[in-house]
């Protein structure tokens, strides 16, 4: 008579068998979640200024309540905010169409070396410019493409018409863009490397086997390998979309003058730090970061629904 084997329910940790086991690992991120508390999760407290009329001499407490009137001039459509806003949005469409696909196509571009001697090298050289400050960055366009420039002193030396690129209004968005591209590019394609080291040899040698062609192996096995790790960026990608850089917009405001190059952090830096109206400033960073937060619980949504992981799981 054969007897059924019983199986052992498996014995729940408490929590401080959890915490004891786990404790190289904890004690590994505590300087990480200790930075990100003291310099992320608490400032969120100063937000209250946003409904309060601000006064520095006074501090947070002694301040006035003003309600909601420091979001009048997002809810009154003040000129100024709805420039910057649409400087904003303008960056934030170029910066999704040319620099988020950037990286994927050149990390296609290194994966399909063969030379990995080769592929080392070009990465080395792609990854520096990200370890540049906006500063150095800035002072190396303007000496490449400034009026002083070697551009345009080169076409000056061959008596032809120089180029007004820094400087120029028209062209602002598409430089700033173009700066991005060239700084950032490199470093992000380590995420994409990695995702492409995963996928397995196999599947392109039986995808070979049936006469697939390159491209027909980047179309159906390529690219469905990096799907996973394109929605998670593009969702996060999401969260920032109204951050345009800060930094290297202040640098090379003054050039072109805020009516082109006003966007919502030097929006809220020029009103808030130089202007004195610490309240209003609070309400539009606060309500950028509020629609920041709705754009990724909106986009993790969407994966949801058509099988993606997005940046957490249901």
């Amino acid at each position: 008579m054969l007897q059924r084997s019983k199986t052992r329910p498996q014995q729940q940790l408490s929590l401080g068998q959890r915490l004891l086991r786990d404790r190289v690992l904890l004690l590994f991120a505590l300087p990480g979640t200790a930075l990100i508390i003291a310099f992320h999760y608490v400032p969120l407290l100063g937000n209250v200024i946003a409904f309060k009329d601000y006064q520095p001499f006074l501090g947070i407490s002694g301040s006035d309540w003003s309600g909601w009137a420091n979001f009048g001039v997002i809810f009154n459509g003040d000129p100024a905010f709805l420039r910057a806003l649409k400087n904003t949005l303008i960056l934030t469409s170029l910066q999704s169409i040319f620099v988020f696909p950037a990286p994927i196509l050149l990390a296609l571009l290194l994966n399909s070396l063969f030379s990995e001697r080769i592929k080392r090298i070009a990465q080395s050289i792609l990854y520096l410019p990200h370890f540049m400050s906006w500063v150095i960055v800035v002072a190396l366009f303007q000496q490449m493409l400034g009026g002083s420039g070697l551009l345009n002193n080169y076409l000056r030396s061959h008596d032809l018409a120089t180029i007004n690129i820094i400087g120029n209004s028209e062209l602002f968005h598409v430089l700033l863009t173009s700066q991005i591209i060239w700084k950032d590019t490199g470093w992000a394609t380590i995420l994409f490397l990695a995702a492409l080291s995963q996928i397995d040899s196999q599947l392109y040698e039986a995808a070979s086997v049936d006469g697939a062609s390159r491209m027909r192996q980047l179309w159906h096995v390529t690219l469905p390998g990096l799907r996973g790790i394109i929605i998670l960026l593009f969702i996060l990608r999401l969260g920032d979309s109204l951050t345009v850089g800060f930094e290297q917009i202040i640098l090379q405001q003054q050039a072109v003058g805020r009516d082109i190059s006003e966007v919502l952090d030097t929006y809220v830096y020029n009103n808030g730090v130089i202007g004195g109206a610490w309240g209003v400033a609070a309400a539009v960073g606060l309500v950028k970061g509020l629609v920041g937060v709705a754009l990724v619980l909106a986009a993790n949504k969407v994966a949801h629904i058509f099988g993606e992981q997005g940046v957490y799981q249901r």
